[in-house]
């Protein structure tokens, strides 16, 4: 059996290598990556076991987020419907021009990253050349998550 033949099949291999014993236990992981811009991170799940999307209340959410050693923040809000985000607004506060520019740069590329998608799935990285504002947004999107579960 040759190791392509054993990455398909799942089964353990034992070969010699330069005269030692080597027993490789192989688990399949065929298939592409994940395509989408945007994923979740968490704890590996068992295969058998698929995990629980949460239900979140339809409704307009606000939080605000903090990043940066400033520290900076933005307030967002997210309208929720059917778990889906149907709308977003996030302020620009930044005095420094700087700062402004990619506080605005971030705003108007959002809503095309996020609108669209359900609320479990986002996860907002780099947009728009501007890694600190995401960071912002993952934290008040944090709080929204908390504030719109379903009980």
């Amino acid at each position: 059996m040759t190791i392509t033949n054993a990455l398909q099949s799942g089964r353990t291999v034992t070969t010699f290598v330069g005269g030692a014993l080597v027993v490789v236990a192989v688990s399949g992981c065929a298939g592409e990556a994940d395509p989408s811009p945007s994923r979740v991170a968490g704890p590996q799940q068992d295969s058998m076991q698929t995990p629980a999307t949460p239900d979140y209340k339809d409704g307009d959410y606000t939080a605000t987020g903090w990043y940066g050693s400033l520290p900076s923040h933005q307030d967002v809000t997210l309208s929720i419907a059917g778990d889906t985000v149907t709308a977003v607004t996030i302020t620009t506060p930044a005095e420094d021009e700087t700062s402004l520019g990619y506080q605005q740069r971030f705003t108007a590329a959002l809503p095309a990253a996020i609108i669209g998608r359900e609320l479990a799935d986002l996860d907002v990285d780099r947009l728009a050349g501007a890694s600190g504002c995401s960071e912002g947004f993952m934290d008040a999107l944090a709080k929204v998550r908390a504030d719109a579960i379903a009980d």
